[in-house]
């Protein structure tokens, strides 16, 4: 089995609406392999997670965005659901965040909505990805080629489309990061 050890995940969050299943999942494939995984948001706290449309858990933030620096880790998880990204492309300081993985080369995986944060980002022209259905003409805005496959790899991004996607998606995740 492949190897995280010793690589630390940042796994970026707004306060609320993240789909918790694509937030539980991937920080447990990475904890799998023996990463270690970090929740940031735009503010301290719990972060509230959404099953769809209703309440589910909450998790305790470990950084706020605003406070932590991209050097520290060494990949970084965007899971979905609809109002995260939406929340999370009208943060300066979460957009910074993702642009300067983007400037260093360094691992992405985006999944279902998320990548609406990318096209904030402006890190999406000339790669070709997949997501929800509904971002595809955004995502093609913006540059994008998109794709409606399970997982797609694009050098250090991997992109998912939906929470069925997930064993496909964890999988390229941990071999994207290892």
């Amino acid at each position: 089995m492949a190897s995280l050890t010793g690589k630390t995940i940042a796994f970026l969050v707004a306060p609320e609406g993240v789909e918790q299943v694509e937030l539980t999942e991937p920080w447990q494939a990475v904890e799998k392999a023996g990463g270690a995984p970090q929740l940031l948001s735009t503010e301290s706290g719990k972060v509230q997670a959404f099953n769809h449309l209703d309440r589910a858990d909450t998790f305790d933030v470990d950084a706020v965005v605003s406070d932590a620096d991209p050097a520290s880790y060494d990949a970084l998880v965007l899971p979905g659901g609809v109002a995260n990204p939406d929340n999370l492309r009208m943060d300066e300081d979460a957009m910074g965040f993702v642009r300067k993985f983007f400037a260093d080369d360094k691992p992405v995986a985006a999944i279902c909505h998320a990548p609406w944060a990318l096209v904030e980002a402006d890190v999406v022209r000339g790669r070709t990805v997949t997501s929800w259905p509904s971002l595809r003409t955004d995502l093609r805005n913006a540059g994008a080629e998109w794709v409606d496959r399970e997982v797609v790899r694009d050098g250090n991004l991997v992109t998912s489309r939906n929470p069925g996607d997930l064993p496909a998606f964890n999988e390229e995740l941990v071999n994207l990061l290892t």
